[in-house]
């Protein structure tokens, strides 16, 4: 009797111990479903949760990489792991896909799924050792399975789906790096046919597609027909500088990189002799005494009084007047008052500079035609009939759809025959528009 009560305190003791270690949380997951079968992974490895119906398709890549994706400036593979596993797609599932967005080893992966359901936090002595039966896929991408409120959930290895070599040799995927970059390098062609000149062309334009994105998302800017032709330009050396599978902008430096061919010579500072010639050579007669600009985005000034100087040079004895305007509240509070070295100023600008107690200075005729004011040019633009819009590089950091309203403002404003200059790489089309450039110069005369 004694040793029946002694068994009996050993289960209830037994009993309380798992009960106890039931209730202990110490292991989370996020939970999904795959073809009607609920999955986790370890939340530790689960960086976000996203929905998205659009990637952009990647050449010679593994069946189940569905495309590359822009998350917030950041370019990251997308794997389907209904494709990976060989498991049917949820029919229901036609709109935006469900993404489980995963740090693997510093790599970013989303991750294409059919539902994503609920945070479930369980004890790690609870989950038991992965068995064919409990699942649709290979074993040895499971790393568990564990029963929570009568839910059995499958656990993914997703370190070892994404960080393997060998599995995507045994699959016949080609390279695959630690990291898990699922990407294949493209096959060596000794003859096209026409159907792989199409596929190449469809490529292309998904990957241009893409580095557009991803100058939208990281420095706005705007790909659109104001500059489509030097995006083309910049595309094909930027393919044959980087490998296929590095064309993609992966953050700000990348950006920067691919934007350095697109400004104008000397953006942002005094414009060198050359240049200026070729501008004051495109410059139009004017029929009055006077001559009226507007500068759009005029930063710190150093581009307003070069081409102040110039307009002094080409219409002596006119009355000048340029309305400079920028957001930048700083930089244009400072242009009105700046001083400098003889050294530092272009020699076409010397005759118009005085010198003062600490250096020299823009004489006071300049400076009375220059109106340096801060605005933004997408507002109300309250300015007289335009003889002159200066307008380098600014128009493509502006939305397609602000681009189209500026350019028809520049419609409504400028004289007939008046002109914009734009950046180098900067295109007005239409019959409304005259190409009047030089070689580093794009202007373009009103030809309403």
């Amino acid at each position: 009797m004694a040793a029946a009560i002694k068994d009996l305190a050993q289960v209830n003791a037994d009993l309380q111990a798992q009960k106890e270690r039931i209730e202990t949380v110490d292991y989370k997951m996020i939970t999904f479903s795959l073809a009607g079968k609920d999955y986790g992974v370890d939340i530790l490895n689960v960086k976000e949760i996203a929905k998205a119906d659009k990637f952009t398709f990647v050449p010679n890549a593994a069946s189940f990489v569905r495309g590359v994706y822009n998350l917030r400036g950041d370019i990251i593979p997308v794997i389907d792991l209904r494709t990976f596993f060989h498991l049917p797609r949820d029919k229901k599932n036609d709109g935006q896909e469900n993404m489980l967005i995963l740090r693997i080893n510093e790599q970013v992966y989303g991750t294409i799924v059919d539902k994503i359901d609920k945070v479930v936090g369980v004890n790690r002595e609870t989950i038991q050792p992965p068995h064919p039966i409990f699942g649709d896929i290979n074993i040895k991408y499971i790393s568990g399975v564990v029963e929570k409120s009568g839910e059995l959930y499958v656990i993914l290895d997703v370190i070892r789906i994404f960080g393997q070599k060998e599995e995507a040799k045994e699959k016949g995927l080609g390279s695959v790096s630690s990291t898990g970059d699922f990407f294949v390098p493209p096959p060596t062609v000794t003859s096209v046919s026409p159907e792989q000149r199409k596929g190449r062309s469809d490529a292309n334009d998904s990957a241009i597609g893409f580095l557009k994105e991803g100058l939208a998302a990281l420095k706005r800017f705007t790909a659109s027909p104001l500059n489509d032709a030097w995006m083309r330009r910049r595309f094909s050396e930027w393919s044959s500088i980087r490998m296929d599978s590095d064309l993609q902008l992966r953050n700000s430096t990348d950006a920067d990189e691919f934007l350095s061919s697109f400004f104008s010579p000397f953006s942002g500072g005094f414009w060198g002799e050359t240049y200026a010639a070729e501008v004051k050579s495109i410059l139009p007669d004017v029929s009055s005494g006077n001559v009226q600009v507007w500068e759009i985005g005029c930063g710190k000034g150093y581009e307003t009084f070069s081409f102040a100087c110039i307009l002094k040079s080409r219409y002596p004895g006119a009355q000048i007047k340029i309305w400079a305007n920028d957001n930048d509240i700083m930089a244009i509070s400072q242009a009105p008052n700046m001083t400098f070295s003889l050294s530092e100023v272009p020699e076409y600008c010397h005759p118009f500079m005085v010198k003062g107690k600490s250096g020299y200075s823009f004489s006071q005729a300049v400076k009375d035609s220059i109106v340096f004011e801060y605005h933004d040019v997408l507002n109300d633009n309250p300015l007289p009939d335009l003889d002159i819009i200066l307008a380098r590089d600014t128009l493509s950091f502006f939305s397609e759809q602000d681009q189209g309203r500026l350019i028809d403002s520049f419609v409504e404003k400028l004289k007939h025959q008046g002109l914009v200059i734009m950046g180098k790489n900067e295109e007005l089309s239409g019959d409304r528009w005259v190409s009047r450039s030089g070689e580093q110069v794009s202007a373009f005369m009103h030809n309403a």
